[in-house]
């Protein structure tokens, strides 16, 4: 995590937090209007908000054009955005510093949602010229957080009128365009420790009160628990495309009203290590903190492993159906074979739109024993 704790008094005074955070989406997703209510929002309780416009569309209206078959012209174009993306955001930074109080940067797309649009190859230039790299990218922001494209789940509101800068057409092929850019962006920042994917709502309000309170658990503030919605299942069809990550869970020994966890998350051959802990502030409150942390810390922090918990291993598969986030998780250990669906940010009052390869063997949603606290247990 990047969250800094900045003395910006030159004889020692006031440090101001800064979290900075990617705003980020596939097309008609409503990251503008989630940006209003953010800078209304935190601004309210006390946050200084910085904002970072979203350099694509700055670089189309000035003449960029993406969609060139140009090769050199679209080098030049990409590298320059990502250029320009990165003296923004050090910009802002350095003006945050100064500044004496808590601080909150928004990005509106971050560096990653350029690799987005270009083959592996080009991107691996590209960084390497601009002198970074897909690791040092992804370790600038505190938390990604993904709006699913209207095109998938919500295609009644899908539309291009908002954004002249938006290449695909509102039709069939427009939004399958869509879907697929939709994807390709999740994808790009897949392996960053507190991604996550805010889910399409037939109530808009919906999806940004989701949008803050992600926001809100960055920042550590207590927030209402909430039961995600959770079966076990059995495969019955042909998976759609997911993206796939082994995890090993390991519980620490903590306090009685704390949880805290260790997690490896190998995506790609490339493991990702992770602290989080929960702690309850009340009956009906918490506050969950993650970061990420380096494989020597790991190692050392495996020393405090709770002797009367199990490492859970798991493979996960995630994947978007029609419009809602869904984790589908098959244990190793300590239960070999069983399949946990969870889904992410659908609310009590919607129903899920459970996927048709999949069968319901029965809701877990609530029940304890089934918490993977609780499933670490020694029997």
């Amino acid at each position: 995590m990047n969250k800094q704790m900045i003395d910006t008094s030159p004889s020692g005074g006031t440090n101001a937090t800064i979290t900075r955070i990617v705003l980020t989406g596939g097309p008609c997703a409503g990251k503008t209007t989630a940006l209003v209510k953010v800078i209304e929002h935190f601004s309210s309780l006390g946050y200084k908000v910085f904002t970072i416009p979203e350099v694509p569309t700055m670089f189309t209206q000035a003449g960029m054009d993406y969609l060139t078959k140009n090769k050199a012209f679209f080098y030049e174009g990409e590298k320059a955005t990502l250029e320009l993306q990165l003296a923004l955001e050090d910009k802002f930074l350095r003006m945050a510093e100064a500044y004496d109080g808590p601080c909150l940067i928004v990005c509106d797309r971050g560096t990653l949602d350029i690799s987005a649009y270009m083959t592996p190859a080009m991107w691996e230039d590209i960084t390497r010229a601009v002198g970074t790299s897909t690791l040092e990218l992804r370790q600038r922001y505190d938390a990604v957080l993904h709006l699913v494209s209207a095109a998938d789940g919500a295609e009644q509101y899908y539309t291009t009128t908002n954004n002249a800068s938006r290449n695909e057409p509102a039709d069939e092929a427009g939004l399958q365009i869509a879907r697929m850019l939709d994807k390709k962006v999740i994808e790009a920042w897949t392996g960053h420790p507190h991604l996550r994917v805010i889910n399409n709502h037939d109530d808009f309000d919906a999806k940004l009160n989701r949008v803050l309170k992600e926001i809100s658990n960055v920042l550590a503030l207590p927030q209402p628990i909430e039961e995600e919605r959770k079966y076990i299942v059995r495969i019955t069809g042909k998976l759609p495309e997911c993206t796939e990550s082994e995890i090993t869970q390991t519980y620490l020994v903590s306090d009685p009203d704390s949880e805290v966890r260790l997690r490896r998350r190998i995506w790609n051959g490339k493991p990702v290590f992770v602290l989080n802990s929960k702690k309850r502030v009340s009956p009906h409150e918490l506050i969950e903190t993650e970061q990420q942390i380096n494989s020597n810390l790991y190692q050392a922090m495996l020393q405090q492993a709770d002797p009367y918990r199990q490492t859970i291993v798991k493979l996960r598969r995630s994947f978007i159906w029609k419009g809602q986030y869904l984790e589908l998780d098959e244990y190793r250990l300590p239960k070999p074979g069983l399949l946990i669906l969870e889904t992410k940010g659908i609310t009590e009052c919607e129903s899920v739109k459970l996927p048709p390869f999949l069968e319901i063997v029965e809701d877990i949603t609530g029940k304890k024993e089934y918490y993977n606290y609780n499933l670490a247990k020694n029997r």
